[in-house]
């Protein structure tokens, strides 16, 4: 098996340990136990913990902009992809949030483990949106791509919040194609 195939397997597992013990209670070998090998064969694959919770972190970060990225460049109405986007991000917070109580470490931007990668991951966010809409002809571009950021942020703790984001976006986006030049 590769290299990069163990180290997938090492970050499922510590996805595992983290939905059950959160970052601070995970040991390596909570790790390795879960992969069924040595505590020694994890570290041929990643530093320590830290490193393996980083790497986790990126990995789902960059899924959810590999989303929005082909939301961004569908073939679809400006509405269509503006949803697309922001459902990416949605996606990501209503998944961790819904696998454990500790999953949503992943998302806190103060973390110090993790607070790098998920502020990137917005200002990634930010700048495809922006692109998004200055293609589309929207004024004022980067002040639309962060209240479309502050828009979906605000759902992720409302109950409803997936059927609220399309309704949100379709009228957000309405009003930005009212301001269009």
């Amino acid at each position: 098996m590769a290299a990069a195939d163990r180290t997938q397997e090492v970050l499922d597992a510590a996805y595992t340990c983290l939905t059950r013990f959160g970052v601070r209670r995970t040991t390596m070998d909570d790790i390795a136990a879960e992969m069924g090998v040595s505590r020694s064969a994890v570290y041929l694959y990643v530093r320590n913990k830290d490193a393996a919770f980083r790497l986790l972190a990126v990995r789902l970060h960059e899924q959810a902009l590999e989303r929005a990225r082909k939301a961004a460049s569908a073939d679809a109405s400006i509405a269509d992809r503006v949803r697309g986007v922001l459902e990416a991000k949605l996606d990501l917070v209503l998944h961790l949030r819904g696998d454990s109580q500790h999953t949503a470490e992943l998302l806190d931007a103060k973390a110090r483990l993790f607070g790098d990668i998920c502020t990137a991951f917005t200002s990634d966010l930010h700048a495809l949106l922006t692109d998004l809409l200055r293609r589309s002809g929207v004024e004022d571009p980067e002040d639309a791509a962060q209240i479309c950021v502050s828009l979906v942020v605000g759902l992720e703790n409302t109950p409803d919040a997936r059927p609220l984001l399309t309704r949100a976006s379709d009228a957000l986006c309405a009003g930005l194609a009212d301001r269009a030049p």
